[in-house]
C-alpha cells in the first residue's frame, strides 16, 4: 500500500511559483485566449500523455504499474453512506471518472458515461476475535486492492473499498488508473471528498461549484495547440536542449536486461530540518528554490557515480499553468528533462547557478507533451531503458494532508514500492517540522537494496558537505559517512607476515593446503594449487614482456574467477597492478 506524493506542479519545489511563472510566460506570448469546450458531437480524442498511458496499459493489461493507490486508516465514527455519496458526487462532477476507452478505427477515443450510483463495498472483519489476525487480514486486503487490473473499455477508472476493523476503525483503499488522473488530481479529489463528506454528514447538499472545463476539453485544447503551431517554438527549444543526449548508466549490480523490467523497491531518505534549512538558505542566496538545490545535489551525486558531466534527470510539472486548469482532474502532468551540463570540476555553488537557469528555462517551455516530444525527436529505441532520461527526481507535498473528515483521524498507510518507472527515482517531500523525507526508488533488475541504501546515504552526506562548503569542487565533496568509513577503514589488524609480500604469504598457503578450495564463483571452483599454477603462468609471461619492480601492469577485467589469478600473477612478476574499469570508453583506457 502506498500513498505516494501529490502536487507534482513545481514538483519543482513550490507549486505557487510554477503556476505564477507559467501564467506570466503565457501572457508574454499572447496566448491567453479563453478555453472552450470541445465539440461533443464527434469522437473525443485522448491527450498525448493519456494516449501513451492507454497504449502501455494495452501492452500489459494485468500490470498494476499504472494503478494510483491511496490507502488511509480512518479512526473515529465514520458515516459510510456519506462517504459513498461523496464518491458518487465526484463521479457526477468529473467526467473523466466515468470515462471508458475504446478503439475507433486506429485511434482510441473517450466515451463519457452518464452519472450513476457508486458502489463502495465494505469488508467487515469485526467477527474475527483475534485482533492480530484482524489487523493482518485488513492490511492484506488493502494491499491487494491496487493489484486488481482495470479494464479500460468497461471499468470506471476509480474504485474504492472500505475495510471495517471496528465501529470506529476502518481502512479505506482508493485506486485510480493513471489514464484518468495524476498526483495533482488525487490531492484535488481528496480535498473535494472531504468537503462533500462534511456537508453530507450534516444533512446539507453538495457544496461544490460545477466544473466548467472537463478533461475532454483539455485534451482537445492540447491537440489544437499542437496542430496550429502554437507550441512549435517549444519543440525547437527541446530539440536544441536535448541534442546529443546519451543514456545515463549509473553503475549497477547486474547487467541491464534486454527488456526493461518494471519491478522495483524503495529505501528511505531523510534530510534533518537543520540541514534542510541550510540548503534552503544556500539556494535562496542564488535565487533558487529548495527543489533546485536538492536537484543539484542529486545531479552532483550521479556525476560522482558515473564520471560524467552531462546528467539528464526527469521531473514532472502539473500541466496546469492557467487558472482554468487548476481544478482539472485528469492526466495533465508533463515530464521535463533537466539536463545538467558543465566543464571541468566546478564548485557546488557554480552547479547551483547552472541548475537554476536550466529549471527556469524548462518551466518556460513546459507545455510541449513529453510523449509527443519522444515521437518528434525519435531517440534510438531501446527496450531496456526509458527514452531520454533514466533517472528522475521529485519534491512534493503529502497528498493525504488534503483529506480531513469531521471527527475522523486519517493516517496514510505505506508499504514497499513494487514498481520502478526509471532506473532510479528520488522522491522527496517536505514536512511541517522543516525536515525532508522520501524514498530512493530503484529497479530491482539492476540494483541490490544495499546499493540503493548506500546511494541514499551518499546523497545526504554530499548535501551536508555542500551546505558546509559550497565553494568546494565537486570532486572534493564528501560522500562517505561513518558507515562507509567503518567498512573501508576497520580497526587495524596485524598482517600475519609483516616482513613478506602478499603473494609470498599466499604461496605458503598453497604449500600447506594445495587441494583446498581457494576461489568459488557460481559453479566454478579453483583449488589453491590450480590458482597458483595460473598465477605462475601469467607471472612468467609478464616477466618476458618486461614486467618487474617499479613497473605498473594495467588490469581491465570484470569481477570474475579470472581476476584473482591475474592479480596474484602481476604481484609475482614483481610489478604492481593498476585496476582499469572495462566499462570506461576505449579512449580513456588508452590514455590511462
Amino acid at each position: 500500500m502506498s500513498t505516494g506524493g501529490v502536487r507534482t506542479g513545481q514538483e519543482a519545489g513550490d507549486q505557487r511559483e510554477e503556476l505564477v511563472r507559467a501564467r506570466l510566460a503565457g501572457a508574454r506570448r499572447g496566448r491567453r485566449a479563453a478555453l472552450r469546450r470541445a465539440d461533443r458531437d464527434g469522437p473525443l480524442a485522448l491527450s498525448h500523455g493519456q494516449q501513451q498511458m492507454w497504449f502501455l496499459s494495452r501492452l500489459d493489461p494485468d500490470s498494476w504499474e499504472y494503478s494510483v493507490p491511496v490507502v488511509l486508516r480512518l479512526r473515529g465514527p465514520l458515516d459510510v453512506e456519506a462517504l459513498r455519496r461523496g464518491f458518487e458526487a465526484l463521479h457526477s462532477r468529473h467526467e473523466i471518472l466515468r470515462t471508458r476507452y475504446r478503439l475507433d478505427g486506429a485511434e482510441p477515443v473517450q466515451l463519457i458515461g452518464p452519472p450513476g450510483p457508486f458502489d463502495l463495498p465494505v469488508d467487515d472483519l469485526t467477527d474475527l476475535d483475534d485482533p492480530t489476525e484482524r489487523e493482518r487480514r485488513a492490511l492484506s486486503l488493502a494491499e491487494a486492492e491496487p493489484g486488481r487490473p482495470f479494464d479500460l473499455e468497461r471499468d470506471r477508472p476509480l474504485r474504492a473499498r472500505l475495510i471495517r476493523l471496528a465501529d470506529d476503525d476502518h481502512i479505506l483503499a482508493v485506486v485510480l488508473h493513471h489514464v484518468a488522473c495524476d498526483e495533482w488530481s488525487v490531492g484535488l479529489l481528496l480535498s473535494e471528498l472531504s468537503s462533500l463528506y462534511g456537508e453530507f454528514t450534516a444533512g446539507r447538499p453538495d457544496p461544490l461549484a460545477p466544473v466548467d472545463f472537463q478533461y475532454a476539453d483539455y485534451a482537445a485544447w492540447q491537440r489544437s495547440r499542437l496542430a496550429d503551431g502554437t507550441l512549435d517554438p517549444q519543440l525547437t527549444y527541446w530539440s536544441e536542449q536535448l541534442a546529443g543526449i546519451t543514456p545515463l548508466e549509473v553503475p549497477a549490480d547486474r547487467p541491464r536486461p534486454a527488456t526493461r523490467s518494471w519491478a522495483g523497491d524503495a529505501v528511505p531518505v531523510t534530510l534533518p530540518a537543520a540541514l534542510t534549512e541550510r540548503l534552503r538558505a544556500l539556494g535562496s542566496a542564488h535565487g533558487a528554490t529548495l527543489f533546485t538545490t536538492l536537484l543539484t545535489g542529486y545531479q552532483a551525486l550521479l556525476a560522482r557515480c558515473t564520471g560524467r558531466t552531462d546528467i539528464p534527470v526527469g521531473t514532472v510539472v502539473s500541466g496546469r499553468g492557467r487558472p482554468e486548469l487548476e481544478q482539472l482532474v485528469g492526466y495533465a502532468i508533463n515530464t521535463l528533462v533537466l539536463r545538467g551540463r558543465w566543464d571541468g570540476d566546478p564548485s557546488f555553488r557554480t552547479l547551483l547557478d547552472g541548475s537554476r537557469a536550466t529549471v527556469l528555462d524548462a518551466l518556460d517551455h513546459q507545455e510541449y507533451p513529453f510523449a509527443r516530444l519522444v515521437d518528434e525527436l525519435q531517440p534510438e529505441r531501446d527496450m531496456s531503458r526509458t527514452p531520454l532520461c533514466q533517472v528522475a527526481f521529485t519534491l512534493h507535498q503529502e497528498r493525504t494532508e488534503a483529506f480531513r473528515l469531521p471527527g475522523v483521524a486519517a493516517e496514510p498507510l505505506r508499504a514497499p514500492s513494487r514498481v520502478s518507472r526509471f532506473d532510479l527515482t528520488l522522491q522527496l517531500g517536505e514536512r511541517v517540522d522543516g525536515s525532508v523525507h522520501g524514498t530512493l526508488e530503484y529497479s530491482t533488475a539492476l540494483y541490490d537494496r544495499a546499493t540503493a541504501e548506500r546511494l541514499a546515504r551518499h546523497y545526504v552526506r554530499l548535501l551536508e558537505s555542500a551546505a558546509a562548503h559550497p565553494d568546494r569542487a565537486l570532486s572534493l565533496l564528501d560522500l562517505l559517512d561513518d558507515t562507509d568509513l567503518a567498512v573501508l577503514a576497520p580497526a587495524p589488524r596485524s598482517f600475519p607476515a609483516p616482513d613478506r609480500c602478499v603473494h609470498e604469504v599466499f604461496e605458503e598457503r598453497v604449500a600447506a593446503t594445495p587441494d583446498a578450495t581457494a576461489v568459488v564463483l557460481g559453479g566454478q571452483r579453483l583449488s589453491y594449487a590450480e590458482l597458483d599454477a595460473r598465477a605462475n603462468r601469467l607471472a612468467h609471461h609478464l616477466r618476458e614482456l618486461g614486467a618487474g619492480p617499479d613497473q605498473l601492469v594495467g588490469v581491465s577485467l570484470d569481477r570474475g574467477i579470472d581476476l584473482v589469478p591475474t592479480l596474484i600473477g602481476v604481484l609475482k612478476s614483481g610489478a604492481a597492478y593498476l585496476p582499469l574499469d572495462p566499462e570506461h570508453p576505449a579512449d580513456r583506457l588508452a590514455y590511462t
